[in-house]
């Protein structure tokens, strides 16, 4: 019992769970799918329970405090595709929707599950070949990484039987074997780059998660553009891939890749003009700096304004610039379109300029702090995703742009504004936060984003959309408190509200029940556990399922077709809600992903 309890603690437990949940509601078609998944899940639990033994990861620096989170990290973003490869089977079977669009979500699940299947072979292969293989303790997790290896060899053995049986394009089966391969390799170098270039910013899961999610963005745009290469070059039918993409979608995805992108071509650029300058002018450190701002400027308004653009234009026919058809789309409906905008520009100033001189001149911890931005979230993507949804897709597109561009200053202390953005960002960071990198704002507005852009198209789960809403701007803002050593303070606005609807929650210390300390945070240079109560985690699963009951009328009443199943809806939130108490990973990152691959079914 000792060995499965230290095999199966609080979080690796919520995603078996999660794991089995999708799973158990596959249809037989997919089958080779659950099973490929499930052999996926085996390996990245085997290897996550062979690195507690470890007192470090090999060559990398993770983040204090957090586990390892392999197994979240290599099961949730091809549980995601496959929880919405239900959703669209189902549309298949109602003859909603086109064969061919199946068939581009599964080569996308396969490309997600080799992003992370080719980071477990590197993780087996850096515990395999660490120095302290003989101490007993490495012996372990060096037989957890070779059981990893054989459930990986029987994974690739069901992904070459699935992906000869997809009659997508031309495509035969070894073209799309290495387009996988592709993608596993670029994971393992893209991971390695990360954990390298920003140490102990991430853990392993969370970096694997953006990994595997980055690869197959800019996968997916290549392959578009690759096809619509190939058919201005060959046949205009010889060559598909997907199906019809938005023109909302493809400036999202043009934009935040192009974004991505830039600094590797900056840097380039740069070197390039240093060697030409340096050797014509002698110039001192102050103007060597602003020299170099102008060039970033000058090379990131000329990629916003006409490479990326060139780009969006050659996947996409948009019959007229991609900037102009923004304007245009905003201004087919200026009254509503620009009335939100107001609305949003007046709640973010009130919100941060409140907040920023709280932060600096009160006590209270940041991590609770930034639970109010939560409660922002839902007060500003709530009304938009009810009655603008999709311009409320393309304001998501601008705000995440905009974060790049402001994150890439910042990091570079680009004159004037790199040490004013610093200064300004570092009074809302907790401790996930670091001074080289700081991911919490990106990771609550990617929350909310993603079930919405994953939503788009077809969608016959009312509720789905609002994942990352109601996970993050309700659940985890009425999450009840936190204790800190024996620092005890509220976490919620809305802390009398959760106390008066659960009759359970006392008001004396002896009745508190908490889980079991999850992670360690810094507080007044002294690291803390944290313990999350019970009550807490009651309370956030009751205020969404409180939220669900009065917005699945509201949704009936503006035209949505209700379909969801309450006891699914449980589940769900359960789940999600029982993840976030137990998790030491980066919370805004996994749980709107898990509760959207769980509504789904």
């Amino acid at each position: 019992m000792a060995a499965m309890a230290s095999l199966l603690n609080g979080e690796r437990a919520v995603v078996v769970v999660f794991v089995t949940c999708v799973v158990v509601s596959l249809p037989p078609s997919l089958f080779c799918h659950g099973l490929a998944l499930s052999l996926l899940a085996l390996a990245a639990l085997s290897l996550d329970v062979g690195a507690d033994y470890l007192n470090s990861f090999p060559l990398f620096q993770t983040r204090p405090g957090a586990s390892s989170g392999i197994l979240l990290g290599a099961v949730t973003l091809p549980t995601v595709m496959l929880s919405k490869l239900i959703q669209i089977e189902r549309a298949v079977s109602l003859k909603e929707i086109e064969i061919e669009e199946f068939e581009h979500l599964t080569m996308q699940y396969w490309a997600a599950s080799a992003c992370c299947l080719g980071v477990i072979v590197l993780l087996c292969v850096l515990i395999s070949n660490t120095p302290s293989n003989t101490h007993p303790l490495a012996l372990h997790s060096a037989r957890h990484a070779k059981f990893s290896l054989t459930c990986i060899v029987l994974y690739t053995a069901l992904c070459c039987v699935s992906l000869g049986t997809i009659s997508l394009t031309s495509f035969n089966t070894i073209l799309k074997l290495l387009w996988m391969f592709c993608h596993g390799l670029a994971a393992v170098k893209l991971i390695q780059h990360l954990l390298s270039t920003f140490p102990s910013c991430a853990s392993i899961g969370e970096a694997l998660l953006v990994t595997s999610g980055l690869v197959l963005y800019l996968g997916d745009m290549l392959a578009l553009t690759i096809a619509k290469a190939c058919r201005l070059l060959i046949t205009e039918n010889m060559v598909r891939y997907g199906s019809k993409r938005s023109e909302i979608g493809v400036i999202i995805q043009g934009m935040l890749l192009g974004l991505l992108l830039f600094p590797v071509v900056f840097r380039f650029v740069l070197q390039i003009l240093e060697w030409f300058l340096t050797k014509a002018f002698s110039q001192s450190r102050i103007d060597n700096e602003i020299r170099k701002s102008l060039i970033f400027f000058f090379c990131l308004g000329f990629s916003m304004i006409v490479i990326i653009p060139t780009w969006m234009e050659f996947v996409q026919d948009f019959h007229m610039h991609p900037l102009l058809w923004v304007f245009s789309f905003v201004f087919s409906e200026p009254l509503k379109r620009l009335s939100l905008c107001i609305y949003w520009v007046l709640v973010i100033c009130v919100s941060v300029v409140r907040f920023y001189n709280i932060s600096k001149n009160s006590k209270i911890e940041r991590i609770l702090l930034r639970k109010y931005y939560h409660l922002m979230a839902v007060l500003m993507f709530l009304p938009a995703l009810v009655f603008q949804p999709k311009f409320l897709d393309l304001a998501f597109g601008v705000a995440l742009g905009v974060f790049l561009a402001l994150e890439i200053v910042r990091v570079w202390r680009l004159w004037p504004l790199g040490r004013l953005v610093h200064q300004f960002m570092t009074a809302f960071t907790d401790h996930r936060d670091s001074d080289i990198l700081i991911v919490s704002h990106f990771s609550l507005l990617l929350g909310c984003a993603l079930p919405i852009w994953m939503s788009s198209g077809y969608n016959d789960r009312p509720l789905v959309p609002f994942a990352g809403i109601l996970s993050l701007g309700i659940g985890d803002t009425m999450m009840r408190r936190m204790l800190f050593g024996k620092h005890d303070v509220k976490s919620s606005v809305f802390f009398c509200i959760c106390e008066s609807l659960l009759a359970t929650v006392a008001c004396t210390e002896a009745t508190r029940h908490q889980w079991l300390a999850t992670s360690m945070v810094s507080l007044d240079g002294a690291s803390r556990a944290v313990k999350k109560t019970v009550e807490g985690t009651a309370a956030g699963i009751t205020s969404v399922l409180a939220t669900c009951s009065v917005l699945l009328p509201l949704l009936a009443s503006t035209g949505y077709i209700v379909t969801e199943h309450w006891f699914s809806l449980v589940v769900a939130v359960t789940v999600s809600g029982l993840l976030e108490a137990y998790t030491t990973q980066l919370d805004n990152a996994f749980i709107p992903l898990v509760f959207y691959s769980l509504l789904c079914l």
